[in-house]
């Protein structure tokens, strides 16, 4: 098993819409002839020392290899954000699963608008008989799910249109932690195009503003009490290769 733990700025985004950073260059690691590449950041960068305040957040990481195979699929997540982050769900309506389960893209977005929490494109690599491959794209939805054993969840739905049409939706659990992190996701990563296919770019904007109870509230937030934000995350690939690392970014507390 081929294993990393760099302290470098992994996109630890993909389902919950949620690694805080402030902007910087693009991160690369490379495991073998494995390429993460990653970028992201929030704003607006100045928050409160002691109050929460409403970020929005957007991120992108790009898989590949450096000899031009199909890179191994993506078969589990799971990440850690840190206690200056807040998710906020009271008010907020969820979406079903079963509600988008064999709908596109525009048609989930229809039927659980109001659950919308964040968006993004998806691409997967496929490898097609004889060493062909196959390019497939398709638009990422976030909404906010309903909670399960007492905690919120985000719910992912993609759809693929070619080679065939394959619809995604994905429950992504946010525990509440104790400690250095508040939330942590662990979450299985479906098999695409019945595991011949692999990702190879993720990009998500996450962010939403919406009155409940009378007040507005904000889908996720953050304040800068001690000048860091941390994030942490595993990346588990179906050849064995695991990639952990943990981020530190600075911000700049309001007067």
């Amino acid at each position: 098993m081929a294993r990393i733990r760099p302290a470098i700025a992994l996109f630890l985004a993909c389902a919950c819409g949620a690694a805080l950073g402030v902007p910087a260059d693009a991160a690369q690691v490379r495991v073998g002839t494995l390429v993460l590449r990653a970028d992201g950041g929030f704003t607006p960068q100045r928050l409160p020392r002691h109050s929460f305040a409403p970020i929005h957040f957007k991120g992108y990481s790009d898989i590949r290899t450096t000899d031009g195979s199909v890179p191994p699929a993506l078969r589990h997540v799971q990440l850690n954000f840190d206690r200056d982050g807040r998710l906020t769900t009271a008010g907020l309506p969820a979406c079903p699963p079963s509600r988008i389960e064999g709908t596109s893209p525009a048609e989930a977005r229809r039927r659980c608008g109001g659950a919308l929490v964040g968006s993004g494109h998806l691409a997967a690599t496929i490898a097609a008989p004889g060493g062909g491959r196959v390019e497939a794209h398709s638009p990422l939805t976030l909404f906010n799910g309903p909670r399960l054993a007492g905690n919120p969840t985000v719910i992912l739905h993609a759809q693929t249109t070619f080679p065939a049409v394959e619809t995604y939706v994905v429950t992504i659990p946010i525990e509440r932690r104790t400690g250095a992190y508040a939330y942590r996701t662990s979450f299985e990563v479906p098999p695409i195009a019945g595991g011949l296919g692999s990702i190879t770019h993720l990009d998500v904007s996450v962010g939403r503003r919406y009155r409940a109870g009378g007040a507005e509230r904000s889908y996720v937030s953050a304040r800068c009490s001690d000048y860091i934000l941390q994030t942490s995350g595993s990346f588990y690939f179906n050849d064995g290769t695991v990639v952990s690392g943990s981020v530190f970014k600075t911000c700049r507390p309001l007067p």
